[in-house]
């Protein structure tokens, strides 16, 4: 038994915690180490693609005054 048996997951698809790898690979995100964790996985999910976002953004200077300058 591999170590995600024993964890939480989100079901992207179904929009369910799931104890223990039961979907497919493609439809779950996880590991969690609590049910109540996983329940969050929508909002965890969002808070780091904007923040991975914003570091992209900041790395290609976009809406800085200089980005301007360079076009």
């Amino acid at each position: 038994m591999s170590d995600g048996d024993e964890k939480y997951w989100y079901n992207l698809r179904t929009g369910e915690v799931e104890f223990g790898m039961q979907s497919a690979s493609v439809d779950r995100v996880g590991p969690f180490d609590t049910e109540g964790e996983a329940a969050q996985a929508p909002e965890l999910m969002k808070e780091r693609s904007r923040a991975w976002a914003e570091d992209e953004a900041a790395e290609e200077g976009w809406g800085s005054a200089g980005s301007a300058e360079k076009e």
